[in-house]
C-alpha cells in the first residue's frame, strides 16, 4: 500500500487537527488524520491542559486542609502518595485520549501513525514514527495496523496543525535541572524549592501547584506584575494573592543564564531593574516557561513555499488559508492566543469553509483567556485602554466591583477583584454593550464562559444585567457587577 486519497488531510492530532477531522467528517468528507506521536490530542491532552489540571485538583485538595483550621475543622496533610498521584494523572490522561481515539474512529476518520512532511500541494509523504519499523493506520479506535515503511496521502485539501514546543531561556537550552513543562508534569515529586522564569498562565499554574503541596517557590517576572498584558486590576491583584500565599515574585528581572553544575538542583543568575548586581536565586529545579515556540522549522514549510511572519507563525486569512492553495493552517502555529479552544473553533471554521458553508472567522477578541491559578484569573474581550484606542466605540467606561461583597467570595478567604469594561458603537451610540470582563476568583475559568457569550454576541448592558444568577454564589458577583456597570447597583454602592 504506497498511495491513498482523501478529500482533507490534516497533519497533526492536537485539538486544532482532531477537531476540524471530527467537524469534516461530521460534514460528508473523507479525512486523513496523521499524527507521530503514539497517542492523540497533541500537547493539550498529553503534556499540557489535561495533566496540569489533574495535578491541580489534587493540589486544591491540599491546599483545601490547610485552610479548614480558619473555619474550625481541625486537619493536617500526612503526605503525599506519588505514586497514586501519578497514577491518577496518567490515567486522566488515558481516559480522555482513548475516547478521543473512539470519537475519530464513530466518526469514520483514518487515523495515520508517522512522520508526515508536505511533498506539494496535494501530496503528503508518511515514514514511520521515531522508533517504528512501519507507518500505522487505525479504522477502529487503538486498533493499529501495519501499511509500510513509507505511504502518500493525497488530499484535495491540507490542514497544517503541527502545534509547538516550550521556548527555552536564551543561551540556557533545557539540561539538567533546568526543565520544561513537559518535564515538570513527569517529576516522579514535587520539588522542595524551585525558581520558575516567567509570568504566563504556564509559570503561574506551576507556582500554585508546587506552592499548595509546600514547595518554596521563586517566580522570576520580567514587568512588575504577572499577566502584564492582561488588564491591570487583574494582573496586579493575581500578583498580590501570589505573594499572599508564600510566592517570591521577584520583578522587573532579566535572567543572564542558569547553573545548572554538576549538583543537585541549578542557580538562576539575574539582574534586577536594570542594575549592574547580579543576584541569584536557587531551586531544586528551574522551570523555564517563557513562552512556546511554533513547529513550523521543518524543511517542507519553506520548499512548499508556505509563508511564515516573522516568528516562524503561518500566515493565514481569517479562515485559515495560507499563501499556497488548498493549505490550511490553524492552532499554535498561527498569531494568537495558544489555546486549545481556540484551536477547536479554527478547526469548526476550516472544516465549514472547505465544505463550503459560510462560517464566521474566529474573533481574538471573544477567545477566552484562562489562567488556573491560585486563585483563578480568567479574561476575555477588550480592557478600558483597548477600547479607548478603537475609534469605532463611544464613551468607553470601565467597573470595578468590590469581590469580597460576595458571600461566597467571603466565605472563601480568597481575595479578587472583577473589572467590565463597557461602551456603545458609534452606530448605536445610545445603546451601551459588554466589552469585556476580566476576574480573579475562585472558578473564574467557568465564571468568564457567561462573559464570552455576552461579549461575542454583543449583547446591550442593560439586558445583560437583567438576567437573574443565582444567590448565593460566586456567579453572582458577575450578576452585581453588571447591574453596576448599568448604574443600578444592588448590593453595592
Amino acid at each position: 500500500m504506497t498511495e491513498q486519497h482523501f478529500d482533507i488531510v490534516i497533519i497533526g492530532a492536537g485539538p486544532g487537527g482532531y477537531s476540524t477531522a471530527l467537524r469534516a467528517a461530521q460534514l460528508g468528507k473523507t479525512v486523513a488524520l496523521i499524527e507521530r506521536d503514539k497517542t492523540l490530542g497533541g500537547t493539550c491532552l498529553n503534556r499540557g491542559c489535561i495533566p496540569s489540571k489533574a495535578l491541580l485538583t489534587a493540589a486544591h485538595s491540599a491546599q483545601n486542609i490547610r485552610q479548614a483550621e480558619r473555619m474550625g475543622i481541625s486537619a493536617t496533610l500526612q503526605s503525599i502518595d506519588f505514586g497514586k498521584l501519578r497514577d491518577f494523572r496518567t490515567s486522566t490522561v488515558e481516559t480522555m485520549t482513548k475516547g478521543l481515539a473512539g470519537l475519530l474512529s464513530h466518526r469514520g476518520v483514518t487515523v495515520f501513525r508517522g512522520e508526515a512532511e508536505l511533498r506539494d500541494v496535494h501530496d503528503v509523504h508518511v515514514a514511520p514514527a521515531g522508533g517504528e519499523a512501519q507507518v500505522m493506520r487505525s479504522f477502529k479506535a487503538g486498533v493499529e495496523e501495519p501499511v509500510g515503511s513509507e505511504l502518500t496521502i493525497k488530499g484535495e485539501d491540507i490542514v497544517l496543525a503541527t502545534g509547538s514546543r516550550p521556548l527555552p531561556l536564551p543561551g540556557n537550552p533545557f539540561s539538567g535541572a533546568l526543565i520544561d513543562s513537559t518535564q515538570a508534569l513527569e517529576l516522579d515529586t514535587f520539588p522542595s524549592s524551585a525558581v520558575i522564569v516567567g509570568a504566563g498562565a504556564v509559570a503561574l499554574e506551576f507556582a500554585s501547584l508546587w506552592n499548595a503541596a509546600g514547595c518554596e517557590v521563586t517566580l522570576l517576572i520580567r514587568k512588575d506584575r504577572v499577566l502584564s498584558s492582561w488588564e491591570k486590576r487583574a494582573s496586579m491583584t493575581l500578583t498580590r494573592e501570589l505573594k499572599r500565599r508564600g510566592i517570591s515574585v521577584v520583578t522587573r528581572t532579566s535572567v543572564d543564564y542558569v547553573d545548572t553544575g554538576a549538583n543537585l538542583g541549578a542557580t538562576v543568575h539575574y539582574r534586577q531593574g536594570g542594575g549592574e548586581e547580579e543576584r541569584t536565586a536557587y531551586g531544586e529545579v528551574v522551570l523555564a516557561a517563557i513562552g512556546r515556540m511554533p513547529n513550523t522549522d521543518a524543511g517542507w514549510f519553506a520548499s512548499n513555499g508556505i509563508e511564515l511572519e516573522e516568528r516562524g507563525y503561518v500566515s493565514t486569512d481569517a479562515y485559515g488559508r495560507t499563501n499556497v492553495e488548498g493549505v490550511w493552517a490553524l492552532g499554535d502555529i498561527t498569531p494568537g492566543h495558544a489555546l486549545a479552544h481556540r484551536a477547536f473553533e479554527q478547526g469548526i471554521t476550516i472544516a465549514e469553509t472547505i465544505a463550503g458553508l459560510d462560517p464566521k472567522p474566529v474573533s481574538d477578541e471573544t477567545v477566552p483567556q484562562v489562567v488556573f491559578s491560585f486563585p483563578e484569573a480568567a479574561s476575555v474581550g477588550l480592557a478600558l485602554d483597548d477600547a479607548k484606542s478603537c475609534e469605532t466605540i463611544i464613551n468607553p467606561q470601565e467597573t470595578a466591583y468590590p469581590m469580597l461583597s460576595n458571600s461566597r467570595m467571603l466565605m472563601s478567604g480568597e481575595g479578587g477583584s472583577m473589572t467590565i469594561v463597557s461602551g456603545a458603537m458609534a452606530g448605536a451610540p445610545d445603546v451601551p454593550l459588554v466589552l469585556g470582563v476580566h476576574i480573579v476568583s475562585p472558578l473564574a475559568s467557568d465564571l468568564i464562559a457567561e462573559a464570552e457569550q455576552l461579549v461575542g454576541n454583543r449583547v446591550p448592558l442593560a439586558a445583560a444585567a437583567r438576567l437573574i444568577h443565582p444567590h448565593p454564589t460566586f456567579s453572582e458577583s458577575f450578576g452585581e457587577a453588571l447591574l453596576k456597570a448599568d448604574g443600578r447597583p444592588l448590593h453595592t454602592r
